[in-house]
């Protein structure tokens, strides 16, 4: 498996859609973490995004997944970075071989 930061933009004009989603979206997450695949999530304190740290076996299996995502589907994020991430020391260091 491979983690990814995946760092989600959240624009003015999409607003509304995050507070329609956000539910929905929450819940997808919690059923993610129960899986294991989403390993930790959270808005920045600012409210201009969100970081979520997934386990999956490749970034095309990994933008499947986030297309599932009820807050991106959406429209509620407005930018999109992922990063491959190779955490060696604490807690999410045992999720790499």
């Amino acid at each position: 498996m491979t983690i990814f930061a995946v760092e989600y933009v959240y624009g003015p004009e999409a607003e509304d859609a995050r507070t329609e989603h956000r539910p929905k979206h929450r819940d997808w997450l919690a059923a993610q973490a129960d899986a294991e695949v989403v390993l930790a999530s959270g808005p920045y304190a600012d409210g201009a995004g969100a970081l979520l740290i997934f386990n999956a076996p490749d970034e095309a299996t990994l933008h499947e997944i986030l297309r599932q995502d009820p807050m991106s589907a959406g429209g509620g994020v407005t930018g999109l970075k992922v990063s491959e991430w190779k955490p060696v020391i604490g807690q999410l260091s045992k999720y790499l071989p």
